[in-house]
């Protein structure tokens, strides 16, 4: 009787004990993504070794997994950590209510940062996209103004590294279920990325010989020069995920029209299909077929520099094929490119200087209605795929990742 008991108990069971052994089995394998991030970030990104100041900020305790990862391998190589968590909704209301009298305060607060740590490393965990809407644009422009140098040092002087851990608003966007789109996130961060900056080297080389490029497709015909200009891979030192590399056109030497075909959120503003014109460089005229016309004018002139190009870059990550309202990841779209208008890189610097950063997508994909490029008069690039002998690794045609 007893055994007839625990035979049935068994069998009824048995297809419970079956999908928790799955879902261990897919803990177990995710733990190990986070583990291999984490080292990513800390020994490929910042190389971090003894003595290093490294600060992490990070936005909700969504991701204190990989914070843990991350606190545990840093203080394993004697450098120290300290840890900032930010509540995104807290940090919207400040940027509502933010006022001249206590700006002070928060450049004191920059100025401790970029005087104490060495490298930074900031999780975002995106909630809302509309969370600085009602954001006090006049003054955080005065900070954004008044702390312009310490953000110079800190993006050109100092290690850090910029990751948008998975959350349940990105999984949306991408029209993805979460557990899914969490696992193609990590398995997007964690690509071989010293395998990518082998493959990218002979566009670099092409790009630092190349004087004239011309960009056309869907209402968009643009020339400008890059002559001199130096070519920078991201391959993962800076962004996770990565997979682009840019440089900045001569600064007055931009003219024609630009039309981006992705959504971009800025100011707590949604922006589609936003179109450029240019002449000798500088941005004449502004418009887009979604959004705020009134806003997006507030933007472009918010200062001088923001009528002109900060950077011009590729994308070219084999995994991230469709928008999704993240630039961490648009930006990094395969057969893509980025066109930004404002702030310059000390790396690839034409003089421009702006308190805006706004990185503008346009796909040139035949899904998205093609369009090419072209280095000397010579295509390089089609329906956003590279034509050159020498660049077509960069296609990953027979990737699923980088292997």
């Amino acid at each position: 009787m007893m055994g007839s008991f625990v035979c049935y108990y068994t069998w009824y069971q048995a297809p419970f004990i079956l999908l928790y052994k799955k879902y261990i089995e897919k803990v177990i394998v995710m733990e190990s993504k986070i583990v291999k991030l984490a080292n990513i970030i800390v020994d490929y990104s910042l190389k971090v070794k003894q003595g290093d100041r490294v600060l992490i900020s990070c936005e909700t305790l969504e991701p204190k997994p990989l914070v843990k990862k991350l606190v545990d391998l840093i203080m394993n190589r004697s450098a120290y950590v300290m840890v900032k968590f930010i509540d995104p909704d807290i940090n919207g209301l400040i940027n509502e209510k933010i006022n001249d009298n206590i700006l002070d305060s928060f450049v004191k607060r920059k100025e401790f940062e970029v005087d104490n740590f060495d490298s930074y490393i900031t999780i975002c965990y995106s909630v809302n996209d509309y969370i600085d809407i009602k954001r006090n644009s006049s003054v955080i422009s005065k900070l954004n103004n008044m702390t312009k140098e310490i953000d110079h040092v800190r993006v050109n002087k100092r290690k850090w590294v910029l990751i948008n851990y998975p959350s349940y608003l990105d999984a949306y966007k991408a029209k993805m279920k979460s557990d899914e789109f969490y696992e193609y996130a990590i398995d997007t961060m964690t690509m071989d990325y010293a395998k990518m900056n082998e493959l990218i080297k002979p566009l670099k080389d092409l790009m630092e010989k190349t004087d004239k490029v011309r960009i056309t497709g869907p209402d968009t015909d643009i020339s400008f020069s890059i002559k001199g200009m130096r070519a920078v891979p991201c391959t993962g030192e800076f962004n996770i995920p990565d997979g682009e590399i840019f440089t900045a056109p001569i600064k007055d030497s931009v003219n024609g029209i630009i039309t981006y075909n992705t959504r971009s959120v800025y100011h707590g503003e949604t922006f589609g299909n936003v179109r450029l014109e240019f002449k000798d460089g500088r941005i004449v005229k502004v418009s887009s077929k979604e959004g705020n016309q009134d806003k997006l004018d507030e933007i472009f002139n918010l200062d001088e520099g923001a009528r002109y190009i900060g950077e011009f870059a590729l994308g070219f990550n084999p995994m991230v094929i469709n928008p999704m309202g993240d630039i961490l990841f648009d930006e990094k779209i395969k057969g893509s490119l980025h066109f930004t208008p404002g702030q310059c890189y000390d790396d690839a610097n034409n003089g421009n200087n702006s308190m805006i950063h706004w990185d503008l997508v346009l796909i040139q994909r035949d899904d998205y209605g093609g369009g090419e490029i072209y280095f000397d008069d010579v295509l390089i690039r089609k329906d956003g795929k590279f034509v050159l002998p020498e660049l077509i690794p960069l296609n990953f045609d027979n990737y699923g990742k980088v292997k």
